[in-house]
Parts: C-alpha cells; sequence; structure tokens
C-alpha cells in the first residue's frame, strides 16, 4: 500500500502534447494517416500553450532546478526551465533515449540514466549511470523467507516452484490468453500467480483453470515486491520500472516485451538485459501464433537450476539500490552550482 507523503505536494496541471509514431507501422502508412497527423497537428498548439503555463508558474515559484522524467507532459516544462535559465536535471528510466529527452537533453545541467551509459548518445561530461529508483523492498530474500512470502500469498503449496505473470501496471491481454492457454501444462510442475491487469481481470479469471495451485489476481494491493520475492521464475514485460524492480529481487525472468510501443523503447530494454545474460526474452507475434513457445521457455527454466543461478546473478548486477539517492544528489548539485555560480557573477 502507497504511504502518505509527510508533506503536501503541490500539483498544477499544464497541457501537453505528444508526437504519435508507431512502432512496426511504416513511416508512409504513418504519413498518410490522416487521422494521426490531424492529432499530432493539434498537440503541437498543446505543447505551446503549456510552454506558456510553464513560463508563468516558474517564474511565480521561481525554482532552483527542475527535474524531469521524460514523458511527453515534461517538453514544455523542459524548455520553460531553459527559456529562463533555470537548471534542468532529467532521468532517462529506458534504455533508449525518449524524443523528449533527445530534444531536451542539449538544455540539461546533467542527465541521470538507467542503463549503462553505453546505450545512450549523451555527452559523457554531463551522463551519469545512476539506474532505476525502486522500493528496496525489492531484495534477493532466502529459500526460507520466499516460502513465508508464497504463505502470504495464498498459495496452497509453499514448496511448489512458483511462476509470477505480470503484464505491467495495465496488464496485456496478448500476454492473459497466452497464460491461461498453456496453464494446465504449466501447473503439474508450478504454480502460477497471474497479476492479470484490473481491466482485463475479468476475461483472465474466466478463461484461467480452476486449480488449487492457480491464483489470478487484478492486482497486488501489498505490492509486487512480495510476489517477485516469493517467484522462481517470472515472466514480465519489459518496462523500465519492472526491470529495475527484477534486477534488485534477483529474479530469472522471461521477458515478453511490447512490440507495439512508440520507439520500440520495451524490445530495447529487452535487449540490454538478454545481451548481459539476464533475461530470456521471447517475441510477441511469434507467441500470438504458439503460445507453446512460452510454455517451453518456462518448464526450461524452472528444470534448470544453474541457468536460474546464472540469470538472478546476472540481472541482479543491474541492480542500484542507491538510485534514488544518486538522481536527488544530481538535483541538489545542479541547484547549488547555480545558486554559487549567480553569487559569483554579482561579485
Amino acid at each position: 500500500m502507497m504511504k502518505k507523503a509527510p508533506f503536501e505536494v503541490p500539483v498544477k496541471k499544464i497541457y501537453a502534447g505528444k508526437f504519435r509514431r508507431y512502432h512496426k507501422v511504416s513511416f508512409w502508412r504513418q504519413l498518410f494517416n490522416v487521422r494521426v497527423l490531424a492529432r499530432n497537428f493539434f498537440d503541437m498548439f498543446l505543447v505551446a500553450i503549456g510552454f506558456l503555463q510553464s513560463l508563468r508558474y516558474l517564474r511565480k515559484v521561481k525554482p532552483d532546478v527542475v527535474f524531469t522524467k521524460g514523458g511527453y507532459v515534461c517538453l514544455p516544462v523542459g524548455y520553460a526551465a531553459h527559456w529562463l535559465g533555470i537548471p534542468l536535471v532529467i532521468h532517462d528510466s529506458d534504455s533508449h533515449p525518449g524524443l523528449t529527452n533527445r530534444l531536451l537533453a542539449k538544455y540539461a545541467t546533467s542527465i541521470a540514466t538507467g542503463s549503462p551509459l553505453d546505450n545512450y548518445s549523451y555527452p559523457a561530461s554531463k551522463a551519469r549511470y545512476v539506474g532505476i529508483p525502486v522500493s528496496t523492498a525489492f531484495r534477493p530474500v532466502k529459500a526460507r523467507e520466499q516460502q513465508k512470502c508464497k504463505a502470504a500469498l495464498g498459495l496452497a503449496d509453499t514448496k511448489k516452484p512458483l511462476v509470477v505473470v505480470t503484464g505491467g501496471g495495465l496488464g496485456s491481454r496478448s500476454l492473459n490468453h497466452m497464460v491461461t492457454s498453456i496453464a494446465p501444462q504449466i501447473l503439474q510442475y508450478a504454480a502460477i500467480l497471474h497479476v492479470a491487469g484490473q481491466a482485463n481481470f475479468q476475461e483472465a479469471s474466466t478463461n484461467a483453470p480452476e486449480h488449487v495451485d492457480y491464483v489470478v489476481k487484478p492486482f497486488l494491493p501489498e505490492g509486487m515486491a512480495l510476489a517477485f520475492a516469493a517467484a522462481d521464475v517470472v515472466v514480465s514485460r519489459a518496462g523500465a520500472t519492472a526491470m529495475g524492480e527484477l534486477a534488485g529481487a534477483a529474479k530469472p525472468v522471461i521477458m515478453i516485451p511490447s512490440p507495439y510501443l512508440a520507439g520500440g523503447h520495451q524490445l530495447k530494454n529487452a535487449d540490454v538485459f538478454a545481451k548481459a545474460g539476464a533475461a530470456i526474452v521471447l517475441d510477441e507475434e511469434k507467441l500470438v501464433l504458439n503460445p507453446l513457445r512460452l510454455k517451453q521457455a518456462i518448464l526450461g527454466l524452472l528444470s534448470d537450476e544453474k541457468l536460474r543461478t546464472r540469470m538472478s546473478k546476472a540481472i541482479h548486477t543491474f541492480a542500484k539500490p542507491d538510485a534514488a539517492i544518486d538522481t536527488s544528489a544530481m538535483i541538489v548539485d545542479a541547484a547549488y552550482s547555480n545558486k554559487k555560480g549567480n553569487k559569483q557573477g554579482k561579485n
């Protein structure tokens, strides 16, 4: 359960727009898509309005530093910070820079990255590999604690291997279909905890086999840290935050990155882990045609303890437990350096 902040955090809304482009859709097809073109054109005006709103608000509060995380809403704020001479610190979670971060990078005072720096084209003088800030609850556990976590999740047989399946915060309908179709064959060897997502829960629970070792939930109110601690194998998307959490928990993972997100970010995230021997990566489009590929990957990993151990060690090298502290330090340093520079300029 999310803890309440110890102080009130003011929230201001601004207009923002995104530049829509779709991975695995040809340039020409997107170019002549009138609906996409119209929405992109309209959103240019939203960015301009958001920029003016940001200028007005930043002039009012006079912050020492602006921190952005890379979403399209950050673009007008980042431009306004640059226009007003306010230090800008950005954090790039994905292994491939998104459009907003690429546009803001040249104006940034410093850049924190979620993956090693060789995955980016940012200037070495600005960039620092800090990792992805995640809760310290994501950590490796011993066998006895793992068994207790299984019991806390309500699993019937805590000694049976556990496969945790998650499609991210919103869930994944295609991943849910794959898992429910192969579940009867997996359940002969392992229990399954299936986090289906709130929107897809009803359909997933209807399709799920009635079995004591199959647990399907819309989400976990106690958080994914408990589920990952209990898991022997995880099947997951390749979102940046999930990757950071899995790295902290040191869990062998089968990644099924979404091939349709703009920029193919999940595909590139997964590729970084695959090259390091930290994950098995499967192609979603092939799995949709033949879900048995997923069954083979899961059972293969469950039956190979040495491989699981190697993957656990490899993925844990990406864990950065001090990511939040290091990112905070970069923000404070940028603010302090700016104040120091202003004082010297006045003298």
